[in-house]
């Protein structure tokens, strides 16, 4: 068990660029996951612990458990306004673990998912939660997209991230094209509405960013839907439109059932 009281000491600095910086994670290959349930998730998944990073006052209550059953993996120790400086959200939990990020093949068939330019990690994020709650099995993201294991997309995502493959810094058309089912893409005003589509076989969805929507290439590679909505609402966001689409599929194919 190891103690720092300083930011200028080298351990805090490469884990506060792990914190705040995508170049730092990626050279890294190292990002840092907040609290307790996305632990028990990376867990869940076989994903090693590389270190534990606790608040002083959080080490003797109920999060100190972990560095007890995680016996034998390095434990640091941070004054609470250190800990706050890596931290993803206002309020941290007191708790961090670093992991390598996994390393993660295509797997064939199944539904997917095409991101194009979603920007907000915290929509990412909530976007994966929901792929994985509708039984989507890859997700492709395109380079202008956030970046997927960010902390701050780790925290949206509640541990999606471990039961989905996400490959990031996609050609989405190329994606596309070497789909062997059918793609819909939600387009504002498009004539046929989700309720009408058949989604009982091989397909996937793309959604893209709030403002701009999705490119014209991606959605010539698409067949375009819409969701009906009451009057004088323009759009829902992008990770509440996900959920209506994947959960209308979902009913349709019956749960637990992949028919790609």
């Amino acid at each position: 068990m190891k103690s720092i009281s300083s930011r200028d000491n080298p351990l805090y600095r490469e884990l506060h660029a792990l914190a705040a910086d995508r170049r730092a994670r990626r050279e890294a290959g190292r990002t840092l996951l907040d609290g307790p349930h996305l632990l028990e998730a990376a867990m869940r998944a076989g994903i090693p612990v590389e270190r534990l990073i606790y608040a002083e006052e959080a080490l003797e209550g109920e999060l100190g458990a972990w560095h007890k059953r995680l016996a034998g993996v390095p434990v640091l120790v941070l004054p609470a306004r250190l800990l706050a400086g890596l931290a993803p959200v206002d309020t941290p939990t007191g708790l961090l673990a670093q992991i390598a990020i996994p390393r993660q093949e295509p797997v064939p068939g199944g539904c997917i998912v095409l991101l194009e330019n979603i920007q907000d990690p915290g929509n990412l994020g909530a976007l994966l939660r929901v792929a994985a709650a509708s039984g989507v099995r890859a997700v492709h993201l395109s380079r202008g997209c956030a970046e997927a294991w960010s902390p701050k997309c780790l925290r949206g995502s509640q541990g999606a991230h471990f039961s989905l493959v996400i490959r990031e810094g996609q050609d989405l058309t190329a994606v596309a094209r070497d789909f062997p089912g059918t793609l819909h893409a939600a387009v504002l005003g498009a004539g046929d509405s989700v309720w009408a589509l058949d989604l009982r076989g091989c397909v996937g969805f793309a959604f893209g960013n709030e403002g701009a929507g999705l490119s014209e290439a991606v959605r010539q590679v698409c067949r375009p839907f819409s969701i009906p909505m009451a009057a004088g609402v323009e759009s829902l966001n992008v990770a509440a439109a996900a959920a209506v689409c994947l959960f209308e599929r979902l009913r349709q194919s019956g749960a637990g059932h992949d028919p790609c």
